[in-house]
C-alpha cells in the first residue's frame, strides 16, 4: 500500500501496489497535503491485535490491519540547505502524514513494525523471511522512529527560529527556548572516546555540511574522538584569524593553540606558528585559514603531525601529504556559526550563546596607563586578545609580530600562567605584548610579565585592584588597555 509517487516507483520495479486512495475511499487533496490522514490508515496501524473490541470495530468498518510501515519523510533539511529556498519551499516540505504514520506504528510496535532507516531494510527483511521480527527488534525500531521524528521536528523548529528578516540564524530575542532539542545525526563511530574504555560517536547538526564533523578525509588512518576534538579547536582558531591577515596557521595540542601566526605568505605563517612551541608541535594538529600550498606542505616534512586541516589543498601539496603514513588530512568547508554551545553536566546540560564578538571588544577598549601602546603593539595586542579566547582559563598569551610566542593555560591562578608563558617564550618575550582572558587581580602578574620583557598588556579590567595593577604598569613603563569584555574558556 502506498501513496502516488512511491506507488509508481514500486510498480516500475515489478511490485503490486494498492493505492492509499483505494483504502481511504478518498482522493489525495490540497496538492497532496492530505492523503494518509484517515481512519482506514490509522485504524489499521493503531488497533491492538489482542483486543477483541478493537478487532470487532475493524471488521465492522472494513478496516484492514497494517503490520509494517516503511517511511521516508519529505526532504525538509535538504530543501532548506539551499540558500535560495523560500519560506514557501520550506513549508511545502514539512511532512505531516509521514510523521503521523511513523508515530502511530511506533506506538503500536508490539503489533506493527516501523522502519525509517534504509540501513535497516536488509536486517528487517531477513527477519520477515525467517518468520519473525522479534519484540526487542520492534522496540529498537520504534525508539529509532521516535528519535527520527524528533530530529526532523528539531530541524523545522531551528529553521523557524531564524530571523525571518535577515536569515542570520540568530534567535529572536535573548531568551532561550523553554524546550530545546538538537537533532544530531551519527556520522562516525571512532574506536573509543577519550580513553579505550569509553564508547563514542560523532554527530552532525541537521542541515550542516561544514565544519570538522563533516570534513572530507583525503588521507590517513581513521579519526579518533580526540582527533575530532583537537581538529575542531584548530579549525576554529584558523577561521577566526582568516580576516586578520592573508594567511593564518595554528598548531594545537590538547585543544589549546601552542603556535599561531598570521603572515602575508603561508609558509612564513607556518614556520612562525611552529616556532611558538617547537617541542609541543610534535604530534600536534595543524590548521590553515587558506588553501595549503605545495611550498608549505614541503616545509612540514619531517614533523610528526596527527591531523592537518585546511579548506583546500593544491594538487602538488596533496601529493606531498599523501607520502605520510598516518597523518589525517582533512578538507573542511566553512560552517555556520552555532546558535548554542552545549555541555553536559550531572542531571542535564548547560547551554549558552557562543563567545563571539565581532571586534573582540576593541571598539570599547581604552588605554588606562600613562604610556600609550605603539601602532605595532596595538596590532599585537589585538592579535593576542583574540588568541586568548581559544586558550583554557586562566589564559595568558604572549605575542610579538602577530605570532604567539608564549602561552599559559588551565592554571588555578593567573600568575602561574604568566610564568609558564615567559618560560615558553624565553628571549622572544622581550618587547612582546601580553593578553589576559579575564581581569588581572593583583600587580604580581604585571611584575612577572615586566621581568620577562613585556611592554604592553590587554585585559578586560574590572578587578577591585585595578588601580594597584594600573599603578604597577605605570611604574614599569608598560602600556595597558582595558577591553571591558572577558574571554573565559573552560
Amino acid at each position: 500500500m502506498s501513496t502516488g509517487g512511491t506507488a509508481a516507483e514500486l510498480r516500475t520495479n515489478g511490485l503490486e501496489v494498492i493505492e492509499v486512495s483505494e483504502l481511504t475511499g478518498a482522493p489525495e487533496i490540497l496538492d497532496g497535503r492530505v492523503k494518509t490522514l484517515h481512519p482506514n490508515i490509522h485504524g489499521g496501524l493503531l488497533a491492538l491485535r489482542d483486543d477483541e473490541d478493537h478487532q470487532r470495530q475493524l471488521e465492522r468498518l472494513s478496516i484492514r490491519e497494517i503490520d509494517l510501515v516503511v517511511n521516508n519523510l519529505y526532504p525538509f533539511v535538504e530543501t532548506v540547505r539551499n540558500p535560495e529556498a523560500s519560506l514557501g519551499d520550506a513549508l511545502e516540505n514539512i511532512d505531516i502524514g509521514g510523521p503521523a504514520m511513523t508515530r502511530a506504528a511506533a506506538k503500536n510496535h508490539p503489533d506493527v513494525v516501523i522502519v525509517v532507516d534504509p540501513a535497516d531494510y536488509e536486517r528487517v527483511g531477513k527477519m520477515i523471511r525467517d518468520g519473525e521480527v522479534t519484540q526487542p527488534e520492534r522496540r529498537r525500531l520504534a525508539a529509532k522512529a521516535f528519535q527520527h521524528v524528533a530530529a526532523y521536528d528539531t530541524a523545522i523548529a531551528n529553521y523557524l527560529r531564524e530571523d525571518p528578516d535577515t536569515g542570520s540564524g540568530e534567535a529572536k530575542g535573548p531568551e532561550l527556548p523553554t524546550e530545546l532539542t538538537f537533532g544530531y545525526s551519527l556520522v562516525a563511530s571512532p574506536r573509543y572516546g577519550e580513553n579505550p574504555h569509553q564508547s563514542a560517536g560523532i554527530y552532525s547538526l541537521p542541515g550542516e555540511d561544514g565544519g570538522v564533523v563533516n570534513a572530507q578525509q583525503l588521507h590517513g588512518i581513521d579519526m579518533s574522538y580526540l582527533n575530532y576534538f583537537d581538529a575542531d579547536a584548530a579549525w576554529e582558531v584558523a577561521r577566526s584569524f582568516a580576516g586578520f591577515g592573508p594567511h593564518a596557521a595554528v598548531v594545537v595540542k590538547h585543544a589549546n593553540p601552542c603556535g599561531l601566526a598570521v603572515r602575508e605568505n603561508q609558509t612564513d605563517a607556518w614556520e612562525a606558528a611552529r616556532s611558538g612551541d617547537p617541542v609541543s608541535a610534535f604530534g600536534g594538529i595543524v590548521a590553515f585559514s587558506g588553501c595549503l600550498s605545495a611550498e608549505t606542505a614541503e616545509k612540514m616534512h619531517g614533523l610528526l603531525l596527527d591531523v592537518i586541516v585546511a579548506p583546500d589543498y593544491d594538487e602538488e601539496a596533496l601529493n606531498i601529504l599523501l607520502r605520510r603514513r598516518r597523518t589525517r588530512v582533512l578538507k573542511v568547508r566553512q560552517n555556520r556559526e552555532p546558535r548554542w554551545e552545549l555541555r553536559s553536566v550531572s542531571g542535564g546540560a548547560l547551554v549558552q550563546e557562543p563567545d563571539y564578538l565581532a571586534d573582540d571588544g576593541f571598539r570599547t577598549m581604552r588605554v588606562v596607563t600613562e604610556r600609550q601602546p605603539s601602532d605595532c603593539e596595538q596590532i599585537d595586542l589585538w592579535f593576542a586578545w583574540r588568541a586568548s579566547r581559544f586558550v583554557k582559563s586562566n589564559a595568558i598569551v604572549f605575542a610579538k609580530d602577530r605570532t604567539l610566542v608564549g602561552m599559559g593555560a588551565g592554571q588555578p591562578n593567573r600568575v602561574t600562567s604568566v610564568h609558564l608563558s615567559a618560560r615558553v617564550a624565553g628571549d622572544r618575550s622581550e618587547g612582546a605584548v601580553m593578553a589576559s582572558d579575564a581581569f588581572i587581580p593583583f600587580p604580581d602578574a604585571v611584575e612577572v610579565a615586566a621581568e620577562a620583557g613585556i611592554k604592553a598588556v590587554v585585559q578586560p579590567g574590572g578587578s577591585v585592584n585595578d588601580d594597584a595593577v594600573i599603578a604597577a604598569a605605570n611604574e614599569l613603563d608598560i602600556a595597558m588597555v582595558f577591553t571591558g569584555k572577558r574571554h573565559f574558556y573552560h
